[in-house]
């Protein structure tokens, strides 16, 4: 079984493209010597690591207010 599991992560990320590319980006970050923002990690890789800060809410993810597009009224 993964830690943290797909069930628990999708209930702090709304969508796995999201979630994926949140913890790559984090992910690349800590490739790039970025320090942790947890004490102790089950993981030991990156990647990994990055889902487990994503679960204990260490990163969190927002999406931009943006104008799409025209609107009609």
């Amino acid at each position: 079984m993964l830690d943290p599991s797909i069930d628990s992560l999708m209930t702090k990320i709304d969508s796995k493209y999201s979630l994926v590319s949140v913890a790559a980006k984090r992910a690349r970050q800590m490739q790039l010597g970025e320090s942790t923002l947890l004490n102790r990690y089950i993981s030991h890789k990156n990647v990994g690591k990055a889902l487990e800060e994503i679960n204990a809410d260490k990163l969190i993810y927002r999406l931009a207010d943006r104008n799409l597009g025209s609107r009609y009224e």
